[in-house]
């Protein structure tokens, strides 16, 4: 009977209002909590069909839905990483017992932010227990092309701390001047010499001796000189041998003419360098072009190193690590050197609302989410990473104490309905009195 359907939608009311009730106090009860998504709840009206003209009352029935697709704002903090992430994608994340297991299966979560530092086995992990995950690099610093629709490529970034590094010099520059009154007649002649640090294979210090010899004509001047290489592991063998001729030009004069090879690489004038073979291996040398003053020159009556680089690093520390916005984890060393060593990739989906929501602010995809995808950090639909950063929780808690009173109001009048309905029962009752 009708007065029935009253009652079932007084009590259906009830139980819609408990319920969002409790996705209230959550929401409150986490409002300090760092990436909680809230918890919104929505009414939607049951509808009976009436029968032979009466009407029911359907009720009414509670929705939740979490929005994960809402951004807190970001606090800056005093870890390098404790990441967060601005705009659109999750971080990709597993949990440390998963990884124990040993089946070289990740589990992959997803969350929007983290307090990530080093555990005992050097893994960035929370305090809740979950780990960072990313493609680990090559040697060289470069990240190899992992399929981008699947988690099978992702590793726990695992931070050595004691490691210890160091990178084989392949490249130097020499910016030398050599006194153009060397190679007048009736010069000294004097030999001028130079010895360049470069590193070897195993982070060893060791260097290319360079001797630069005038030659001295009977009359007039040759600006010409001999320059010869040695390598300090084997100073006895010559590694390369040139003959440098300079212009004297009134345009080009004190710059490269000429350049031949008498032994080693061959000079090459589209680059301005050649190849000598050291103890670990073969080191590109740069010179300078022919008619450029970057490289080496002849001018007034000064020898001086004017500018002398190389690459390489010799052995050093690790001294910390940070994430840029691209998702790139470079470690430091007290070298002064940075290394690529992992990329964290954000993680994309088309429904991120659909996801399973777990403990720890964490969430795993599902069929309602939709396939995702692996992003570079910054690259298409989704946003940067940004360290040092936390994000807030998205509870509002002014917003969440008003819908309290509303939905306290609301399960009240549902409650005196039913009340109402057991009076009008009674009075059904008592009729047979």
């Amino acid at each position: 009977m009708t007065i029935s359907s009253s009652l079932n939608a007084g009590v259906a009311g009830l139980q819609s209002n408990a319920t969002r009730l409790a996705s209230i106090s959550d929401n409150i009860a986490n409002s300090s909590t760092f990436g909680y998504k809230r918890v919104e709840t929505n009414f939607e009206s049951m509808v009976i069909s009436g029968n032979g003209g009466r009407y029911s009352a359907g009720g009414v029935r509670a929705n939740t839905t979490r929005q994960i697709d809402l951004n807190g704002s970001l606090v800056s903090t005093a870890n390098a990483t404790d990441l967060a992430v601005r705009g659109r994608g999750m971080l990709p994340v597993g949990k440390v017992p998963d990884l124990n297991v040993g089946n070289g299966d990740t589990n992959m979560l997803l969350t929007s932010t983290g307090s990530f530092t080093t555990d005992a086995d050097g893994y960035l992990t929370t305090d809740s227990g979950l780990v960072l995950l990313g493609w680990p690099a090559l040697p060289n610093g470069e990240i190899p092309t992992f399929s981008r629709d699947t988690d099978e490529g992702l590793e726990p970034v695992q931070i050595n701390v004691n490691q210890l590094t160091g990178e084989p010099t392949t490249r130097m520059s020499l910016g030398v001047n050599l006194p153009a009154t060397d190679t007048v007649a009736g010069s000294v002649g004097n030999t001028q010499q130079l010895a360049v640090e470069y590193f070897g294979n195993l982070g060893t210090s060791e260097s290319v001796n360079v001797t630069f010899t005038p030659t001295v004509p009977g009359t007039g001047s040759s600006n010409e000189w001999t320059m010869t290489l040695t390598d300090s592991v084997d100073p006895a063998v010559t590694i390369g041998e040139y003959t440098l001729t300079f212009d004297d030009s009134r345009t080009a004069g004190g710059t490269l003419a000429s350049v031949a090879t008498v032994s080693g690489g061959a000079y090459d004038p589209a680059t301005g360098s050649f190849i000598v073979n050291v103890d670990g291996g073969p080191i590109e040398i740069d010179i300078g072009m022919i008619g450029q003053s970057d490289g080496l020159t002849q001018l007034s009556d000064t020898f001086a190193p004017v500018s002398i680089t190389k690459d390489g690093s010799p052995v050093g520390n690790m001294t910390s690590v940070e994430v840029d916005k691209n998702g790139y984890v470079h470690a430091t060393f007290d070298t002064g050197v940075t290394r690529t060593i992992f990329q964290v990739p954000l993680v994309d989906l088309p429904n991120p609302n659909g996801m399973v929501a777990l403990d720890s602010q964490t969430f795993r995809p599902s069929v309602e989410s939709g396939s995702f995808f692996l992003w570079d950090a910054s690259d298409g639909p989704t946003g940067d990473i940004v360290g040092f950063a936390r994000e807030e929780s998205t509870t509002d808690v002014a917003n969440e104490l008003t819908n309290m009173i509303q939905t306290q109001r609301a399960y009240s009048s549902n409650a005196k309905v039913i009340q109402t309905v057991d009076e009008m029962l009674q009075e059904t009752t008592n009729i047979k009195r």
